[in-house]
């Protein structure tokens, strides 16, 4: 429901290779570490977001959205559900063209709001998943 196929397709393959990670650290047992890895190698940027700001798989990372001094193109987030709301209203302020809630992080308010800014927007789905089917 909150991950058609071509919005899915879409968000991989058209608007764009930077790709804001939130919840990225350098930890390298959560799902995050794991999930950036697999960007890297389909030519994604990932560009950590985490209160550490650690360089992550050979990029800077970031305190926020809204330090990060250049274009981001997609803002994946691991964070739960009770905070990905606010990091959806940061997407769109920072000007981002898509936002990706990773696998069980779902905010239906969030969805609308993002939806109606313009955004698009795929929810409890991962793009780790959903690249390599792209063929």
């Amino acid at each position: 429901m909150y991950g058609d196929p071509a919005t899915v397709r879409k968000i991989l393959t058209e608007l764009g290779d930077t790709w804001a990670v939130v919840g990225l650290s350098s930890n390298e047992r959560r799902p995050a570490y794991g999930v950036a890895a697999v960007l890297q190698r389909y030519g994604k940027r990932v560009v950590p977001v985490h209160p550490k700001a650690e360089t992550v798989h050979g990029e800077k990372g970031y305190a926020s959205l809204e330090d990060i001094p250049f274009e981001v193109d997609v803002v994946d987030v691991f964070v739960n559900s009770d905070l990905a709301g606010s990091v959806a209203d940061e997407a769109v302020s920072i000007g981002a063209k898509a936002v990706w809630y990773q696998l069980g992080v779902i905010d239906e308010a969030a969805y609308e709001r993002t939806r109606a800014a313009g955004l698009d927007m795929v929810m409890d789905r991962c793009p780790a998943i959903e690249i390599p089917r792209l063929g």
